[in-house]
């Protein structure tokens, strides 16, 4: 597994770069033959240290898991942790996978963009009609700061929830397995997942 462990004003020590590479290898070993990379980043937020572990064990198969606590070590096996707990629940639903991924249809290409995040006007638009026309203008003109390409897979809403909560994702759109269409599962403020499928739409 190719891993990279990297510090944000954070010193490693040679010790925490062995614990996490043991740690991972021990982990990852029980549910792939191999996983293919890992990155590792430690930061420290006021008086306590964050570990954010990206693992990326097969195609369209990223799982990734947060830690925190008052040392480095402790707040990677935490992190660590949420990675095992997300693997053990894949595991338990690798062999139907197996089986779906002989008829499954071949992942559609698309491209995921991050758009620049815009201070709000000082002054309020008098009327309703430039309230629209500011809106649309900056909807034009947004700027793009990062590019990176995706797949949108075919898949069932069971699936694509199971895909979004391993990849720790706050939403995924996918090509609905049943119906054909593009839908959208997201994590809602409650903790719930909303299902968005206009193929439902009256």
């Amino acid at each position: 597994m190719q891993l990279t462990v990297s510090g944000k004003q954070v010193e490693l020590s040679d010790a925490l770069r062995v614990h996490v590479n043991k740690q991972l290898d021990s982990i990852t070993s029980k549910y792939f033959d191999q996983a293919l990379e890992a990155q590792v980043t430690f930061s420290k937020a006021r008086s306590f240290f964050t570990c954010d572990i990206n693992l990326h064990a097969g195609r369209n198969i990223t799982v990734r898991g947060e830690g925190e606590a008052a040392d480095a070590h402790g707040a990677f096996d935490d992190a660590a942790e949420h990675i095992a707990t997300r693997l053990r629940r894949y595991r338990r639903r690798v062999s139907q996978h197996a089986r779906d991924n002989g008829t499954r249809a071949k992942p559609q290409a698309g491209k995921q963009y991050v758009l620049k995040h815009e201070a709000e006007p000082e002054h309020e638009p008098e009327h309703e009609h430039e309230a629209t026309t500011a809106a649309n203008d900056e909807a034009l003109h947004a700027a793009v700061i990062a590019e990176s390409a995706t797949s949108i897979d075919t898949l069932s809403v069971r699936d694509a929830v199971m895909q979004m909560d391993l990849a720790f994702q706050p939403v995924l759109m996918f090509r609905n397995a049943k119906t054909g269409q593009l839908n959208v599962v997201y994590r809602r403020p409650d903790g719930h997942v909303g299902w968005i499928d206009p193929g439902t739409a009256a």
